[in-house]
């Protein structure tokens, strides 16, 4: 068998020789059946190896081609979803503002109505006293009525004894007809008052009646503002809080910390006036000072949230290029961990502060070529590099999304980007950690 596949490769393959003629000297190389064999053999490897590689590029480029559109379409979605709740956001920014202010009319009205019952009440309490004085009056009138006809009784008596004159009976009936006359007169002007007494208080009844139905409506009224403030706050606060949650921090003490920042107090003195009724509180009154409360805590997240990296530092179109996390060097320094994240987009595109805080640097800095740092409350610093220009100074005060420089390619970059980064307490976390618990509320 070995020797007739041999004969067959000789057949195939017979032994050939070159040669190589010079001018004073002919040589030749002799080229067996083994050694061409081997020719084609490895001929026939380079060439597949050559076809596979081919293959396997193309394919790789299909696959990217596709990935790309994917990453684009997922980018797509997310700017949607981003408006979409970019806009839900200010609709329910507007249903709180617009509570707030059915809050304040519903107060200032509960106010009025609250003047009206106690103008009410001592419009009834005057009316009662002058209704029972003018009893008085009247009681005191016959007293002194019935004693002066007991006195006029009297000195007729001891007249008429002492004179027994015609003259004196007259003078006893003028002086009874002037007494009768003046108390018929007395009495005419007591029932008249007596009268109108009882109209003014029958009239005040039938406006605190008035008064008290309305009330009741208001109440019914307040209670439903009260309700649609209660929810709202509860809404609006829960979400803040999550937001705390989702990157580490509690949300109490992020509020205090920002408690103790806001206490200024100030103003003229003023006197005290203190009621000596010692009434208990009302439900309205803890329910106002609890949703009080509650808009003061909101109004704290929404200090809280302005100072932490929450927002996204880029808002045109662009493409994440490289997470954080551990990579390989795009420069070819072997595998090294990448601090922060990689947006790209075109030269020039604005890049905004994700927080307030102050400008530590706006310079050239080593890799980073310009680069922006700011410095933000609760020990949390972010970092903008590869800036083409910076529009900051160091020392200046920025707020959340204010523009602090345009995206480039300065520095140890491979094209145009920013390297965005997030360090807590001189530590770096990772940037969309922050950027995905916001998405959902800023």
């Amino acid at each position: 068998m070995k020797t007739r596949f041999g004969k067959r490769l000789e057949t195939v393959f017979p032994e050939k020789r070159l040669f190589l003629k010079s001018d004073d000297s002919t040589r030749f190389v002799r080229l067996g059946t083994g050694t061409q064999v081997g020719m084609v053999v490895g001929a026939a490897l380079l060439l597949g190896w050559t076809a596979l590689a081919s293959s396997m590029v193309i394919f790789e480029a299909l696959g990217s081609g596709s990935a790309r559109e994917q990453a684009l379409r997922e980018q797509q979605l997310y700017s949607e979803r981003l408006n979409s709740l970019s806009a839900e956001r200010d609709a329910r920014m507007a249903e709180a503002v617009a509570a707030q202010q059915r809050f304040a009319l519903a107060l200032e009205e509960v106010s009025n109505m609250q003047t009206r019952l106690l103008e009410s009440e001592e419009r009834r309490a005057e009316l009662e006293n002058a209704v029972e004085a003018v009893q008085q009056t009247l009681r005191t009138a016959i007293d002194q009525r019935d004693e002066a006809r007991t006195s006029a009784e009297d000195a007729i008596t001891e007249l008429a004894e002492a004179t027994g004159s015609e003259q004196t009976d007259k003078a006893r009936i003028r002086d009874l007809e002037e007494t009768l006359g003046f108390l018929t007169a007395a009495l005419s002007q007591t029932a008249e008052d007596r009268d109108t007494l009882d109209f003014e208080y029958a009239r005040a009844m039938a406006e605190v009646e008035d008064l008290l139905l309305t009330a009741q409506l208001s109440e019914e009224r307040n209670d439903r503002i009260f309700q649609t403030l209660e929810e709202a706050v509860s809404v609006s606060v829960e979400p803040l809080e999550e937001m705390f949650r989702q990157v580490g921090l509690s949300p109490d003490r992020i509020l205090n910390e920002v408690r103790r920042g806001y206490t200024g107090q100030g103003g003229p003195l003023v006197a005290q006036s203190l009621s000596t009724r010692g009434l208990p509180q009302d439900e309205l009154s803890y329910r106002t000072q609890s949703i009080l409360a509650g808009l003061d805590r909101l109004n704290l997240h929404r200090i809280a949230v302005d100072k932490l990296p929450f927002a996204m530092p880029v808002r045109s179109s662009f493409r994440f290029t490289s997470p954080f996390g551990y990579r390989r060097d795009p420069k070819g320094g072997g595998t090294r961990m990448h601090k922060g994240t990689d947006f790209a987009a075109p030269l020039g595109t604005p890049i905004y502060a994700t927080a307030e805080g102050v400008v530590t640097k706006a310079r050239w800095y080593r890799g980073f070529g310009r680069m922006v740092r700011i410095k933000h409350a609760f020990g949390y610093e972010t970092i903008y590099a590869h800036l083409t220009k910076i529009r900051v100074k160091e020392g200046q005060r920025v707020s959340r999304g204010e523009r602090i420089g345009d995206m480039g390619s300065t520095g140890r970059s491979t094209g145009v980007h920013l390297h965005y980064e997030v360090h807590e307490s001189g530590k770096p976390v990772n940037p969309m950690t922050f950027i995905r618990a916001g998405k959902d509320v800023l």
